[in-house]
């Protein structure tokens, strides 16, 4: 999900609603006519499948945008060259989801050199230099997020000393690292901690063995965060198998599947911390701004923020309804 990338950070499939039609007045009135260039990996999983949608989704709200999409891939060296393709043809500015933000810096910084603005989405470019703006998840975010949702619940149930159980993405990921430092934080402030954590390389089929794992090895769990609803399919699958109803789970990044069994309440799965991929139809927004020289009408500013990180929510069966148009199919 929100998941194979370099540092900010998340998922084949229909994803998100449409947002909502431009309105007429303010910003979303049609100014100055702009080519939006789009660059983004191929959709792989549901989290980056969404991306894509949502991009295309939003440019399709306003007259005053031509979308020029280049085809997506999960080659470096291809991105690349997608890229310089969208530079040539001189687009009014770039939305780009890089594969990996140092490999892709160089030729995001020749955009920036020619004058095209940047808006560097989620996998972050290190030179500064290189973007104009950067919008994303907060991994951190959605660890603490987790970690108040199991803490506060377990507190409220009195269990004391609780098994906490953790399967991440790929553990030598930032954006991992991130996510699971957020965790610890946010239980210590409950007097919790992580008995076991394992890493699931944001996969189905490991999902189900690092689960099948972990419940042979505990004979007893409170409370498991996934950090990942793609890969939390296979865990959910694996957790049926071995007939473990016992302890309660929270899921990540925000996939309408984990949204539909939180509103079911059928089985363990009771929350999931959003990753949300509508950022892709905010990055578009924020490209059409800043290609028209507009900033932001909520704020006093002339000009769009340099960086902007979206808050990690969380959703359970009490707001899932309101959470689902904007959730991925994984």
């Amino acid at each position: 999900t929100a998941c194979t990338s370099n540092e900010p950070a998340a998922q084949a499939s229909a994803p998100a609603a449409a947002p909502a039609a431009a309105a007429t007045g303010g910003n979303d009135a049609p100014g100055d006519k702009v080519v939006i260039g789009f660059s983004a990996p191929a959709a792989d999983h549901g989290w980056i499948a969404a991306i894509s949608k949502n991009a295309a989704d939003a440019a399709k709200q306003y007259s005053d945008v031509e979308f020029k999409a280049v085809e997506p891939t999960n080659d470096i060296n291809q991105q690349i060259s997608a890229v310089e393709s969208l530079i040539q043809a001189k687009v009014n500015a770039l939305v780009i989801l890089p594969n990996d933000g140092q490999q892709l810096n160089q030729v995001a910084r020749q955009a920036m050199d020619a004058g095209i603005p940047v808006i560097n989405l989620d996998r972050v470019f290190p030179d500064k230099l290189s973007y104009r703006t950067w919008l994303g998840g907060d991994n951190y975010g959605m660890g603490v997020a987790a970690g108040h949702f199991i803490g506060k619940t377990l507190k409220d149930k009195g269990v004391a000393d609780p098994v906490i159980l953790e399967i991440q993405g790929i553990a030598t990921l930032p954006l991992t690292q991130d996510r699971s430092k957020g965790f610890e934080d946010a239980l210590k402030t409950y007097g919790f901690k992580v008995t076991a954590k394992q890493d699931a390389k944001f996969t189905v089929e490991s999902g189900t063995q690092v689960a099948s794992n972990l419940l042979q090895a505990h004979k007893k769990i409170d409370a498991i965060w996934n950090h990942d609803d793609d890969q939390g399919i296979g865990v959910l699958a694996a957790i049926k198998e071995a007939g473990r109803d016992e302890f309660f789970m929270v899921g990540g990044a925000g996939s309408a599947n984990a949204m539909r069994d939180i509103q079911a309440d059928s089985g363990v799965l009771k929350a999931t911390v959003t990753y949300s991929p509508t950022m892709a139809a905010s990055a578009i927004k924020l490209a059409r701004l800043i290609a028209q020289g507009k900033g932001m009408s909520d704020l006093l500013e002339q000009q769009v923020p340099q960086s902007i990180t979206l808050t990690s929510e969380t959703v359970t069966k009490d707001n899932a309804d309101k959470y689902l148009p904007t959730g991925f199919e994984s």
